[in-house]
């Protein structure tokens, strides 16, 4: 059904690709399927957590494993992705987050050992999807309006974000956290069905290949990556610990419903602006949206020590919603640009995927650090936004080609 509907949507609109449209209606279709499931879940991690009375210093050092072995997975990922092909790689990573969320429902029986294996699995299909999303979606675009083309990739992305938090968060209240994670692991299942219809479009049995690799060309945009997993980190768990903590004190399973509410709304603002920076982005303006979404998404981050309301949740989530669409926009047209004149695209994207794990991991060790060194949480946390907006401005040090 939802592939049917990109279809009568989109495909006037795409007369001009090289690849069917078959397949790109495939694509999209999965990857909502996919995230409705993950935003329904990865916002609510930390919070979950929490209530189940571990510290923030144990979920800031858990998280900073995670995503350390995030990053010793990218790798092993890329060999797989570049033997097997993208679409294999989408359709095992769907599969690997269903026994992470049915681990995760037993956190509460299991302690540490559910903990673990959630992570475990949760990592193995994060690494896989994310590098298999982006050779896939690299390959099939096409390259005179791929800005267009990340833009209703967004504009679906969004739509996504503003259901699923809501979703999730009223089943939570009205049910059981639980209850969310296993309906999550049903949609994961349902994510693989489009992806069994047509074949592959990356040529398989690749090598990985560093020899010629145009380092002096990519490293900026490789370090740069690393600001994005630092922002991730700070807007996906420090943020909700912070609404727990500070803004929302005293709520019990109502905060997944308030939480989810006030993600579900904001997400509306990005959607609308998803589709004018596509344009934006083929009227060759992304390195000005990428700076300027940069700024604003930074400035965000060191106004949110400031915040104790609920008006003020609401200004601060729409300001970082559509700054971030915007950065990652002007962004990932980058990446796909370096991606397809790199010669080497799987290495470029594996190398993409390793800096932005280990940005996230460095966020992590520094939230961790800041909780051991200063003597209040929310000390600890307001200075961590403060440090968030200082090192995302390292995005606009990525230098695309694409963009001089």
């Amino acid at each position: 059904m939802i592939q049917s509907l990109i279809h009568r949507l989109l495909k006037r609109r795409h007369f001009w690709r090289y690849a069917s449209f078959d397949e790109v209606a495939e694509l999209y279709a999965s990857r909502m399927m996919r995230l409705l499931a993950q935003f329904m879940i990865n916002l609510f991690v930390a919070l979950y957590l929490y209530q189940q009375h571990y510290s923030i210093l144990f979920i800031a050092c858990y998280f900073a494993i995670v995503f350390g072995f995030r990053v010793l997975l990218s790798y092993p990922a890329a060999l797989f992705v570049a033997k097997f092909g993208p679409k294999h790689g989408i359709l095992i990573a769907n599969i690997l987050y269903i026994p992470a969320l049915v681990f995760f429902t037993f956190v509460s029986h299991m302690g540490i050992v559910a903990i673990a294996l959630f992570g475990l699995f949760q990592s193995l299909s994060m690494v896989l999807y994310d590098l298999s999303y982006l050779v896939d979606f690299s390959k099939v675009k096409h390259v005179l309006h791929a800005g267009k083309e990340i833009g209703y990739m967004q504009i679906f992305e969004r739509l996504t974000a503003s259901l699923s938090p809501l979703i999730g968060g009223a089943i939570a209240y009205l049910i059981a956290p639980e209850a969310t994670m296993w309906l999550s692991a049903l949609l994961f299942l349902a994510a693989s069905v489009p992806l069994l219809r047509t074949s592959e479009q990356v040529r398989s049995n690749q090598k990985l290949d560093f020899r010629g690799f145009p380092w002096h060309a990519t490293w900026h945009s490789i370090v740069a990556e690393t600001a994005i997993g630092f922002d991730t980190f700070a807007s996906n768990a420090v943020w909700v610990l912070y609404l727990t903590v500070v803004v929302f004190s005293g709520s019990a399973n109502d905060i997944y419903l308030k939480i989810g509410a006030f993600a579900s709304i904001t997400a509306l603002t990005a959607f609308v602006a998803a589709y004018s920076f596509g344009r934006i982005i083929d009227w060759r303006r992304g390195k000005d949206l990428l700076q300027i979404a940069t700024i604003v998404n930074a400035a965000t981050h060191m106004f949110r020590p400031f915040v104790s309301t609920p008006a003020g949740v609401v200004a601060i989530n729409v300001t970082n919603e559509v700054a971030t669409t915007g950065y990652s926009m002007a962004n990932m047209r980058g990446i796909f640009d370096t991606a397809d004149n790199s010669g080497h695209r799987i290495v470029y994207l594996l190398c993409v995927e390793f800096a932005m794990n280990a940005g996230a991991m460095l966020g992590c060790i520094v939230f961790a650090v800041l909780l051991v060194l200063l003597p209040s949480v929310v000390t600890a946390m307001q200075l961590f936004f403060v440090i968030t907006g200082i090192y995302v401005l390292l995005l606009l040090r990525a230098r695309f080609q694409l963009y001089r």
